[in-house]
């Protein structure tokens, strides 16, 4: 074991350095192992506690604990679970009222003893919330209020005086997000329903649904097979939102074709401008590919990337024309943008 010295002595070289920062992990890497091998069965009741919970979810701590429980009260938010954190010095004051009876209060503590938090107990069984601890010892005096504890044991820090949170941090965090999860597994929580709660960001466009970004009505250009290419152009002229392709749909709506940019100026290089005056519908590239609505943007992304394409066609499932997704409305959004 390290000496006083030892612990507070600067590290001698860059090496040195380095070796203590590994070491730090390895410490923490083996306390998250050893609380994983002691959680038993209280962890599924404070889950179900949480997923019958006809409130919300309170979720508070001191110190240390108080920011892994906003983390925790974050987690269980984005998964669908109504979670608010509470100040306990705060909730003495006049923050209480937001505990309801059919709530339940969700207590961080490393030690269950803490004084602040032990002083909302009172309050919070008079409300009529119900009360999930976790902590180091059940045998402690906010395990032993509890309706169900959840107890990490001990757990020493890789600080290497023994005194700052670390460690003890790390796996009462860990086992948060574990009742978080496992209450959002008991919800059947999906990809759409985290997409419901993360409308923003990169996170957020990744699993939003095409037909959320999709252009409709007059800023996807349209035309039927019969018209030539010229008349097709010139109808739709003007000032309009700008994009490379025309779509083809026959009378019922179905998609046929699509005839990009591209298309109009291979006609030009290649010095086949006669075919300005046929058919759109014989000069298109016909059954293209497309996004069926319901599909996830970042899976559209993905194909666009994958076939080099800047236009991507979207129906519905009997291949009916809803809309268009066109590359320009996706820039800031790039497909690496989409990826874990």
């Amino acid at each position: 074991m390290a000496t006083i010295s030892e612990a507070t002595s600067a590290p001698a070289s860059e090496a040195e350095a380095l070796a203590f920062a590994r070491r730090v992990l390895r410490d923490e890497a083996r306390a998250l192992a050893a609380v994983r091998d002691r959680l038993d069965g209280s962890i599924v009741r404070a889950s179900r506690l949480v997923h019958d919970c006809r409130g919300g979810v309170i979720v508070t701590g001191m110190g240390k604990a108080g920011l892994v429980g906003q983390k925790t009260a974050a987690t269980l938010a984005s998964t669908g679970t109504r979670a608010y954190p509470l100040h306990p010095a705060e909730a003495v004051h006049g923050d209480l009222g937001r505990v309801r009876d059919g709530d339940v209060v969700l207590a961080f503590s490393q030690s269950g003893e803490t004084e602040e938090v032990l002083r909302l107990l009172p309050t919070v069984r008079r409300i009529g919330a119900s009360l999930v601890a976790i902590t180091e010892r059940a045998a402690s005096s906010l395990g032993r209020a509890a309706d169900v504890c959840i107890a990490m044991g001990n757990v020493p820090e890789a600080c290497p005086l023994g005194l700052a949170p670390s460690a003890s941090t790390t796996a009462m965090m860990a086992v948060g997000d574990a009742l978080a999860l496992l209450v959002a597994r008991m919800r059947e929580f999906t990809p759409e329903d985290f997409a419901l709660y993360h409308p923003a960001g990169n996170l957020g466009r990744r699993l939003t649904r095409v037909e959320d970004v999709m252009r409709t009505g007059r800023d996807v250009r349209l035309a039927a097979p019969e018209e030539s290419v010229r008349q097709v152009f010139i109808r739709l002229a003007g000032p309009r939102r700008r994009s490379g392709a025309v779509l083809i749909r026959d009378d019922r709506g179905m998609l046929l074709g699509i005839f990009t940019d591209s298309d109009l100026v291979r006609l030009f290089e290649k010095r086949r401008e006669d075919e300005l005056d046929r058919p759109i519908g014989e000069v298109m590239t016909a059954n293209p590919l497309r996004a069926t609505a319901g599909a996830m943007l970042g899976e559209a992304v993905e194909l666009m990337k994958a076939r080099k394409i800047s236009e991507l066609p979207v129906v519905d499932a009997e291949g009916r024309l809803l809309g268009l997704i066109d590359v320009t409305d996706l820039i800031g959004a790039s497909p690496e943008d989409f990826e874990e």
